[in-house]
């Protein structure tokens, strides 16, 4: 008899992945994406990339940019807090990140002024999700600190750097449209990605609003709590969540880490004639969706 746990992952589209247009990637003037980094961010060359190859212009900007009022954010539509070690990854390095903010009213103001346009979207992964959830941009603003959705260390206690698997799920965020059902591999690469909810009923209203844009899945491609499929232990499986606007989106995987085919360590004998990365649509998505708002 076969081992199931040998069989090679069940990866599904829902979509057909194109290249950006090469019109849109010549224009000369785009929409402006400012990627923040904080000191020991180390993933914001390939989240500049998979931007600039969705059509984006993209400007790389340092907390102390911010800090010493060299530039602000209310020239740009987008904004993207990278992953990688930022603080050196000490515990909760995140929350770290977050206090330079929340700390700081002129800067909160700047943040807050940020997420309330209509006409503008956030991304945040690994350190950048710790921290725009600490922030309370996604699943909703306004909650009391103690019962906000945070992550907290895995469940293994160990950090967990590897290729995993996600289920895009139907969600109103701008990333994910037209992606759901599919199911992809994904790179993963932290110690405190597991959600924590300290109000259950948040939890549930999360799940039923439809607010968790991806699952990581098991050998069925169900969402789950087991480990190594499930790498640090979130309820129901939950990699990321959004807002109810669809605006803002916080995942723990790296997306911008697979914006390229071969940056795929397998793919299906049946993608062999692919064309561009599925994970390159996240990026496409947000471009189309300035170009309507």
């Amino acid at each position: 008899m076969i081992n199931s746990r040998m069989m090679p992952p069940e990866y599904r589209l829902s979509f057909v992945p194109k290249p950006t247009p090469p019109s849109f990637l010549k224009k000369r003037k785009k929409h402006q994406v400012a990627i923040i980094r904080e000191e020991g961010t180390n993933g914001e060359e390939e989240m500049r990339s998979a931007f600039e190859l969705a059509g984006f212009e993209v400007v790389d900007i340092n907390m102390q940019d911010l800090l010493l009022e060299k530039i602000d954010l209310s020239q740009f539509r987008g904004l993207v807090a990278p992953g990688g070690f930022s603080y050196g990854d000490v515990p909760e390095s995140g929350k770290g990140w977050a206090a330079t903010i929340r700390l700081n009213p002129r800067l909160l103001k700047m943040f807050d002024d940020f997420y309330n346009r209509p006409d503008t979207f956030s991304l945040g992964v690994c350190n950048g999700c710790q921290k725009f959830a600490l922030l309370g941009w996604a699943p909703y603003k306004g909650m009391p600190d103690n019962i906000q959705p945070r992550l907290v260390q895995n469940s293994s206690r160990v950090f967990e750097s590897r290729h995993s698997k996600v289920k895009i799920a139907p969600s109103p965020s701008i990333f994910f449209k037209d992606m759901a059902d599919s199911v992809l591999g994904i790179w993963i690469a932290h110690g405190e990605g597991k959600f924590l909810f300290p109000k259950r009923s948040i939890f549930y209203d999360v799940i039923d609003s439809d607010l968790v844009p991806l699952y990581y899945v098991d050998e069925y491609n169900r969402p789950t709590e087991e480990y190594p499929s499930n790498p640090n232990g979130s309820p129901h499986g939950i990699a990321g969540l959004c807002s109810k606007d669809g605006r803002h989106t916080i995942m723990m995987p790296h997306p911008e880490r697979g914006f390229l085919l071969w940056q795929l360590p397998w793919t299906p004998e049946n993608w062999k004639d692919l064309l561009a990365s599925p994970w390159l649509k996240m990026f496409q998505n947000a471009r189309e969706w300035c170009d309507k708002n």
